[in-house]
């Protein structure tokens, strides 16, 4: 074989006979070897040539590629992925008033704010919030079934955004604000308001997907945190506490009792179990407004005002996370994540307080009622 002029391998002077194949697949020049052994010794530092002809990181990962946001300092290890185009809603569902305003504002729940009046439901309210919290466990139920490696958040959002076309209800979360999506998917080391987009689900990855819809005039709101693939013990852990904080939080709603006792009992189970409790980001009042009084939060001694009334309806939803209960929100301005990188878990439900106690409205109405987590414990 004639000579391609001199080995590129350091150190040697041996004329060179080979070429490495990737790089004429790739077009990249050079890349001249005297011998396979010569082209072996090499192919550690030789392949990052091929990573980077390729827009890749050095281990092969593409997260980087796309980076909105140059000079920002993420916490963790996600980062952001390009959006798909908004989704459009049929002229023919019935739509709150924020998904056609310029800026998002829900202007309904603007002229209440600040009142701290928190509404007690009436019988044809109760059937209302009872439709729309049934359809929007109908819809979380179609994203746990395609919630899996290799499927992007873009995907997860397409199949809420159509289960909830189906099923004549708008996707409360779509131009909320400005929201861009049809669902929150938040992410690992995202607390919550993860925007869907093109980045494929890993193996190993948390995934919660944050449910609202509007039927008829209601909202009905949940979320849950998903398992991708095959979850690490610790990360397993963190999810089961966090719903174990919800539901016993839901244990103590009932008439009488006091918005803020919610916030000591979540705390102390959570805490006991090494895990901080996200204060930025509380429970809230839903049935005609998407968010409205009480203002319930998930920390220890918080100030929340109100006692629960027969009637009142509202969500119960912690943020739980392996490390600091601090966050940050990215150049987006709705992905919420733990300061320090580390993951975090989350749990929603709508509760009805009744005469005795409360009912849980967005209840999953097979296998007990447990989450879809519990399905994939080993």
């Amino acid at each position: 074989m004639a000579s391609l002029g001199h080995c590129e391998s350091p150190g040697c002077t041996n004329s060179a006979k080979l070429q490495c194949p990737t790089c004429i697949k790739l077009g990249i020049p050079g890349s001249f070897f005297c011998s396979q052994e010569c082209f072996k010794s090499n192919w550690k530092s030789h392949k990052i040539i091929h990573s980077l002809a390729k827009g890749e990181n050095v281990d092969g990962r593409k997260d980087d590629l796309y980076n909105p946001w140059p000079h920002y300092s993420f916490t963790g290890k996600l980062r952001p992925f390009p959006l798909s185009a908004k989704r459009v809603v049929p002229v023919s569902i019935e739509r709150p008033d924020y998904a056609d305003h310029p800026q998002g504002y829900p202007l309904s729940e603007q002229a209440v704010k600040g009142s701290g009046l928190i509404k007690v439901l009436d019988d044809e309210e109760i059937e209302g919030m009872h439709v729309a919290c049934k359809l929007g466990r109908e819809v979380i139920d179609e994203a746990a079934r395609v919630c899996d490696v290799g499927v992007t958040t873009d995907e997860i959002d397409r199949v809420v955004h159509e289960a909830c076309l189906e099923r004549d209800c708008y996707p409360s979360p779509l131009n909320y604000y400005e929201f861009p999506k049809s669902c929150c998917t938040s992410v690992n080391e995202v607390i919550c308001h993860g925007i869907p987009d093109q980045r494929p689900l890993k193996d190993g990855d948390l995934c919660n997907v944050d449910i609202t819809v509007y039927h008829k005039g209601f909202h009905g709101d949940l979320n849950e945190t998903f398992f991708v693939g095959n979850v690490s013990d610790k990360h397993k852990n963190l999810v089961k506490v966090t719903h174990e904080c919800l539901m016993k939080a839901i244990e103590i709603v009932k008439p009488g009792e006091k918005y803020r006792e919610i916030g000591n009992v979540i705390q102390k189970h959570a805490q006991a179990h090494g895990y901080s409790v996200v204060r930025s980001y509380c429970g809230h009042g839903i049935h005609r407004l998407f968010h409205t009084a009480p203002n319930v939060p998930h920390y220890a001694k918080n100030r929340a005002v109100g006692v629960m009334k027969a009637g009142h309806s509202f969500t119960i939803e912690p943020m739980i996370s392996e490390g600091t209960w601090r966050d940050e929100v990215w150049p987006d301005k709705w992905t919420a994540v733990t300061a320090d990188g580390m993951w975090s878990a989350q749990f929603e439900q709508t509760l009805l307080v009744n005469e005795t106690g409360c009912e849980i409205m967005t209840r999953r109405r097979e296998r007990d009622g447990q989450p879809h987590f519990m399905d994939k414990m080993g």
